[in-house]
């Protein structure tokens, strides 16, 4: 929980003070007829002095306050940036003069009427011939935000991040229009929107350990979705054949700056074709994405303490993991034994859970040596037959599946695979799976036996993709961390955070 915060005893005296004074502090509505941002484009070429007749009403929160006898400026803040507004004691009258100037503060919510003006020092501002207090705020501002050096309370208390840095806003108007961009792609693709359940009765589609809770009118066990993939499958198996979501999904794992436990995500399925497809999908999406929020292909980050510009321009290198592994990792693993393969993983001192085989060494050692090394967008192809039970073979080698992964500066961006349907095989390999669950391997999906039945009745070839959506706005948006890009991120209880810093 957060700390109760001290409240401004200042503020609560004229608090008081203006119910005394007959003044409703809280009103229910104003008539705000435009925003700063469009006011100061509107009127900047205007001269330093020029008054204009145009009569406007415009409301936000105070960010600055000169109160200097009988004139005064304020700079108010609304959604769309900051404006300059002067009041003075003959367009208002001394009652309402002083009610503005003895009873405002910094933080409080104002609105305004008058006539647009530029001062002799060049800035738009609006002459105030009426006034109303709209909100009075009982918290002091916190200073300690501009130039916030703290990050974690920058989370935690979002609300104040927005209003006294609002330039961070950006990143959400962008994730905003990014998202708007992902919904139209796939429309424009004939794909329709669909929702799956957040709660589960089995969990699947994904390797994760759940969160677990419990519908009590049923005495029965849920889980809250590690994934959509299950259901979507089973809308391709009625007849949709092309169907994607939006969704929160929620995986009980650690927090850093990749993940979180709840996220966005992306997924989409479409019959009659294979992940070659999905490749051309993830690419064209991001460069759609990107073109929508930046209007370039372009976009500048820091990547292990060096600046580096990413390119996600349609098409993207293609690379086999095992070709990426020879290319970046100098092991050619495609004609090693599963010995040899577990002698490297075990020099690089590499952890695993259950029985080692042939492809889990592959994975492991191109997770160790060769994902940092993937800067720019690359799709990373044809992965071991171990890493997935939901994929199919892959119709050349044996070895491998269908299966790709998209990756920028070390990351992992999406998973999508040629979708398995022979039915008989669809259950062997869950069934393998439920026993991995059953000895102990927490992120092992259990026996979906309502999904394997709806693949008995026939699953067409299908193409599916799923993409963190948080992950990408990190991206495209140019941030450092997902934390960043979500409003509310999942955050330590602030005592525990205390109280791991007092045993320091």
């Amino acid at each position: 929980m957060a700390k109760k915060l001290e409240l401004d005893q200042s503020k609560l005296a004229k608090l008081h003070e203006l119910w005394g004074l007959g003044v409703n502090p809280y009103p229910y509505t104003y008539a705000q007829t435009h925003h700063a941002k469009d006011i100061n484009e509107k009127f900047f070429k205007l001269n330093p002095g020029d008054h204009t007749q145009e009569y406007v009403s415009v409301a936000g929160r105070v960010m600055l306050q000169r109160v200097m006898g009988k004139a005064s400026f304020v700079h108010i803040q609304d959604q769309s940036g900051k404006v300059q507004l002067y009041f003075n004691l003959d367009n208002l009258g001394e009652e309402t003069y002083k009610l503005f100037s003895k009873k405002t503060d910094l933080g409080d919510i104002i609105g305004a009427e008058g006539l647009i003006f530029k001062t002799k020092m060049g800035e738009v501002t609006v002459e105030a011939k009426k006034f109303q207090l709209l909100c009075k705020s009982v918290l002091p501002m916190p200073e300690k935000y501009h130039g916030l050096k703290d990050i974690e309370l920058r989370y935690r208390q979002r609300y104040v991040d927005l209003f006294v840095n609002p330039d961070r806003r950006d990143t959400f108007v962008k994730r905003s229009k990014m998202i708007e961009a992902i919904r139209q792609f796939f429309r424009e693709k004939g794909f329709m929107e669909v929702e799956t359940p957040t709660l589960q009765p089995i969990y699947g589609g994904a390797n994760a350990k759940p969160f677990e809770t419990h519908i009590n009118a049923w005495n029965m066990r849920m889980y809250l979705s590690i994934s959509p993939e299950m259901y979507l499958k089973r809308l391709v198996v009625g007849g949709f054949e092309r169907v994607f979501t939006l969704c929160k999904n929620f995986r009980n794992e650690d927090a850093d700056t990749t993940h979180n436990p709840e996220f966005t995500m992306l997924e989409c399925y479409q019959a009659y074709v294979d992940y070659n497809t999905m490749m051309e999908y993830m690419e064209q999406i991001y460069e759609k994405a990107c073109l929508a929020i930046n209007g370039t292909t372009q976009v500048k980050h820091n990547y292990q303490g060096k600046e580096v510009i990413l390119d996600f321009k349609a098409p993207w290198r293609r690379l086999s993991m095992l070709d990426a592994l020879k290319e970046y990792g100098k092991i050619d693993a495609s004609k090693m034994s599963k010995e040899e393969l577990m002698e490297l993983v075990s020099q690089h001192c590499l952890d695993f859970e259950g029985e080692f085989s042939w492809g889990l060494g592959v994975q492991l050692l191109f997770e160790h040596l060769v994902e940092a090394q993937l800067i720019q967008p690359i799709h990373i192809i044809d992965h071991p037959l171990e890493t997935t039970p939901l994929c199919k073979r892959h119709r050349t080698d044996a070895r491998l599946i269908e299966r790709f992964e998209s990756f920028c500066l070390g990351a992992e961006l999406c998973n999508a695979y040629s979708e398995l349907n022979d039915p008989l095989l669809q259950r062997k390999l869950l069934e393998d799976q439920a026993k991995q669950l059953r000895a102990g391997a927490e992120e092992a999906h259990p026996m979906d036996e309502d999904f394997v039945n709806a693949i008995e009745y026939g699953l067409p070839p299908t193409g599916g993709l799923g993409f963190g959506v948080d992950r990408m706005v990190v991206l495209l948006a140019g941030v450092e961390s997902i934390r960043d890009v979500i409003f509310f991120p999942t955050m330590k209880p602030v005592e525990e955070k205390e109280k791991k810093e007092e045993e320091k």
